[in-house]
């Protein structure tokens, strides 16, 4: 198919197909002239994957570039997939350092819902360092409210792996990882938000 009809299919504009060509992002067609390209059914695969990831998803083109290398490794990993993806979701500020009280504080949150927390894991750090800002703002995690956070991240991480299990091909796998990680956050912070409308209208009318 040449580039309009890429377009048309993958309801992505030409100028962004473009965009994503440069950067690296969409691999190259097959050239049939000195300006003209033949693409395939994997570049229409590759380019929805880059739309939602860039689009909807928020990713900067860094971000998406880091994702879609670990997927194009010759073994790829779906820990390093998965590291690379959250990396990528949120990024790690050097604000707020957490202290070692905030550390402990989310050791004891992993050890009571029983998750595996690597030590050196980027995601303890974060989650310390909004424990950190919730003391800041005066806010009590210690009254079960995150706790209540953290039971419904269980619910949530159960689901998104059931539906890997469900999964054939290793591609298809990657791309559910990813497009399910990043869209995910988007999907659960919009869910939370409308949730939260519908609670209030039910306890206070409004």
């Amino acid at each position: 198919m040449r580039i309009s009809e890429l377009s048309q299919r993958s309801g992505v504009p030409v100028p962004s197909i473009k965009f994503y060509l440069r950067e690296g992002l969409l691999p190259r067609g097959e050239l049939t002239s000195p300006n003209q390209a033949r693409y395939d059914e994997d570049h229409l695969n590759r380019l929805r994957l880059v739309s939602a990831l860039t689009g909807v998803g928020g990713l900067s083109v860094a971000a998406a570039r880091d994702v879609l290398a670990v997927i194009d490794a010759e073994e790829p990993n779906l820990d390093d997939l998965m590291g690379v993806t959250l990396k990528a979701v949120h990024p790690i500020t050097t604000e707020n350092e957490p202290t070692d009280a905030e550390l402990a504080e989310v050791d004891s949150l992993a050890e009571r819902h029983g998750w595996y927390v690597h030590p050196d894991s980027p995601l303890r750090e974060e989650v310390a360092q909004v424990v950190a800002a919730l003391h800041q703002a005066g806010l009590d995690t210690g009254s079960g409210w995150v706790d209540g956070y953290a039971r419904a991240a269980d619910d949530v991480a159960r689901q998104d792996h059931e539906v890997l299990t469900g999964l054939d091909g290793l591609d298809e796998v990657l791309r559910t990882v990813v497009v399910g990680t990043v869209l995910g956050e988007r999907l659960l912070a919009a869910l939370r938000r409308m949730a939260q409308a519908s609670e209030a209208h039910r306890r206070y009318g409004v």
